[in-house]
């Protein structure tokens, strides 16, 4: 297999203008100024605005947006990540009220929790995670719930908190290919990221994982990196742009284009994906609300399969 088509590279001295396609609208409306409103008065956070989330606009806009959980300061330094790094605060014990309070102000069918890597705690930040689990679905029992978590350094138990909390879906990025993965994450391990994957499925849950292109890595590492995946059950994958945050973080080798996204979108589902989201915006919340649905991607793709054969 040959890699993938360089179509526009940046490096630490060169910046490279945006293509077309990354560019995205500016957040307005009322429902934006509606989630705005919440956020702040409850004193959340969300990885829309500490990630720098290119579709913030566009899902605030539609009344939602991914809470993130054990405040906004990590213990770890990804290289690609916008959200701070440093010694965390207190752990807040009222948060997972005020999180499912929130939730249930903004009357939304589908939420998403994510949060920061809290190594520091003897828990890893797994009770608060489970509290929060359950603090959402006892106050909106009718709304479906993505929790994005960390690796919880591959601690069973803590793992296995977050099975017994029962979201709808369970998500753990990759981010990258094995190669690039001390590089890229730091602290993280390629096949301890692939264990916790692992082990939500053998523990029942609809597993989803997310991985950016542009850093560095090859096609022939992308899909070996989805055959991973595919090996240790993982149901949803997104594949996105990675956008440089800071003059500090990675910086972009090269801009994807939209038709390669699509042929991996397509090379995804082949080997046995259920859900396939791929674009240049695509990140891991990115439609979040149709990834808990089984068969809703795959069926999709085989009628596209089918009509393009009529």
């Amino acid at each position: 297999m040959q890699e993938l088509p360089v179509v526009a590279k940046a490096s630490p001295e060169s910046k490279v203008k945006k293509p077309d396609w990354l560019r995205v609208k500016l957040p307005i409306g009322e429902s934006y100024k509606h989630v705005r409103g919440l956020v702040d008065t409850h004193k959340l956070h969300t990885i829309c605005e500490s990630g720098n989330c290119p579709n913030m606009g566009e899902c605030w806009g539609e009344g939602t947006a991914t809470f993130m959980i054990l405040g906004n300061i990590c213990t770890r330094s990804c290289r690609f990540c916008a959200v701070a790094t440093g010694r965390p605060e207190a752990v807040d014990w009222d948060e997972p009220q005020r999180v499912a309070e929130a939730i249930h102000l903004m009357k939304v069918k589908h939420a998403v929790l994510t949060s920061v890597d809290r190594d520091e705690l003897k828990d890893g930040g797994s009770i608060i995670w489970y509290n929060t689990i359950k603090a959402v679905k006892n106050l909106n029992p009718g709304t479906t719930l993505e929790t994005l978590i960390p690796d919880f350094r591959g601690i069973a138990e803590q793992v296995q908190r977050i099975i017994e909390a029962a979201p709808e879906v369970v998500s753990h990025n990759m981010e990258t290919c094995e190669r690039m993965t001390k590089e890229v994450r730091v602290q993280a391990k390629y096949r301890r990221s692939l264990d916790v994957l692992r082990m939500l499925k053998e523990g029942g849950m609809r597993t989803k994982t997310g991985i950016m292109l542009g850093i560095g890595e090859t096609k022939e590492e992308i899909i070996q990196t989805m055959e991973d995946l595919v090996g240790v059950g993982t149901d949803v994958i997104t594949l996105g742009q990675y956008l440089q945050p800071t003059k500090k973080h990675l910086p972009v080798q090269r801009f994807v284009h939209p038709d390669e996204f699509a042929e991996l979108r397509e090379i995804g589902y082949r080997l046995g994906f259920d859900y396939v989201e791929s674009g240049p915006l695509v990140r891991s919340s990115y439609h979040s609300e149709k990834h808990v649905i089984p068969g809703y991607g795959r069926n999709k793709w085989e009628t596209e399969k089918q009509l393009a054969t009529v």
